[in-house]
């Protein structure tokens, strides 16, 4: 299993990175669409949609992606969007964990497959302008995500084997403890101070979210990168809950060893559109 999902993680990378710093962007939205289109299609499974129709969600969804890029809208133009979604992620996120699995899956599949497809799109949108921001900034938010998640990790394992752990959704996933999250504050915190230096120093394009949230927040730099961590957090609660829902471990098999793209993007989802909200001033 490891062998198989390193072999994903290395194709997945050989794909991406190149598409991130080609000089046309063009091959970064088509990369990126075809991954939200294939999301999109797992949603529509997820919520309990037929075949035909989750493959349309993923058609409708490359296209409308297609359409939004060739208007070139502007970053900071779409400030409204980004807190509109902002918005909409925690309304989702204090409903669907307070009510819990059982009440999730009795709302209407039409609801929540085209909320789902919404939010998809608003991420894949904040995700092509945050290159547009600058490709530091957007490896910047990826890697807040993705250092926030191995530290949860490690920390949970180490933190709650020692002591008791203290669960953070035990009726949704019970592998995540508060000393996951205390975890993913501690390494962001540490990839932040480093990140900074480099940003000091002109090795990028353009300034991190690090760097932009100290400029732009001041004092209250540190909290809202905490609540990107949060974000992320709750991005990954979120989809175990619709696969619980579902009754399903993985969103689909379409990247081997990895349960699926849903299950490799949950945490960026939210985080994306909030980074931009707070960074489009």
């Amino acid at each position: 299993m490891l062998r198989q999902r390193l072999i994903t993680a290395v194709l997945l990378l050989a794909v991406f990175l190149p598409a991130l710093f080609a000089v046309n962007p063009v091959y970064f939205v088509l990369c990126t669409l075809a991954l939200m289109g294939a999301a999109a299609w797992e949603w529509g499974r997820l919520s309990g949609q037929s075949h035909s129709l989750s493959l349309a969600g993923a058609a409708l969804m490359v296209l409308a992606g297609l359409g939004l890029w060739n208007i070139e809208l502007n970053p900071t133009g779409l400030l409204w969007v980004w807190r509109v979604a902002a918005l909409v992620w925690l309304v989702l996120a204090l409903f669907a964990l307070y009510k819990g699995v059982a009440y999730w899956g009795k709302l209407p599949p039409a609801l929540r497959f085209w909320c789902g497809w919404a939010m998809l799109l608003v991420s894949w949108l904040a995700m092509v302008q945050s290159r547009v921001v600058g490709i530091n900034f957007l490896l910047s938010v990826m890697c807040l995500v993705w250092v926030s998640d191995v530290s949860a990790y490690f920390a949970g394992r180490a933190w709650g084997n020692r002591w008791i752990a203290r669960k953070l959704a035990v009726s949704i996933s019970p592998g995540k403890t508060w000393e996951g999250v205390a975890g993913a504050l501690l390494g962001v915190g540490v990839v932040a101070f480093v990140w900074r230096y480099a940003d000091s120093q002109n090795l990028g394009n353009s300034q991190s979210i690090f760097s932009r949230a100290v400029q732009d927040w001041g004092e209250l730099g540190a909290l809202a990168l905490g609540l990107l961590v949060a974000a992320g957090v709750v991005g990954d609660l979120l989809e175990s809950l619709f696969k619980r829902a579902a009754g399903v471990k993985d969103s689909s098999r379409l990247l081997p060893g990895h349960g699926g793209v849903l299950d490799r993007v949950d945490a960026l989802l939210p985080v994306l559109p909030l980074a931009m909200c707070l960074v489009a001033q």
